[in-house]
C-alpha cells in the first residue's frame, strides 16, 4: 500500500469524523489507490493516443469523466 494512514485519517477528519479506526482507514486507502490506479491507467492510454509519452493534467481529467461513465 502506497498510503499511509495519517493522510487517510486527515480526509476524514476534514469531513467532519470525529474517530477513524484503523480498518476504516485501511479500507479508504485501499478504494482510493484502486480508483487511482484506474484513472492512472486510462490517462497513460489517453496519452499513448494522442502520440504523447507525457500524462498530462487533461488526460487525467478526461480518464475521470470515462470512469464516471462505467
Amino acid at each position: 500500500m502506497e498510503l499511509t494512514l495519517e493522510p487517510v485519517r486527515r480526509l476524514f477528519k476534514r469531513a467532519g469524523a470525529k474517530r477513524v479506526s484503523d480498518k476504516a482507514a485501511l479500507e479508504l486507502a485501499r478504494v482510493l489507490e484502486e480508483r487511482t490506479r484506474l484513472v492512472a491507467e486510462e490517462a497513460r492510454k489517453l496519452s499513448e493516443h494522442s502520440e504523447r509519452r507525457t500524462v498530462m493534467k487533461r488526460d487525467i481529467r478526461l480518464a475521470k469523466k470515462i470512469l464516471e461513465k462505467h
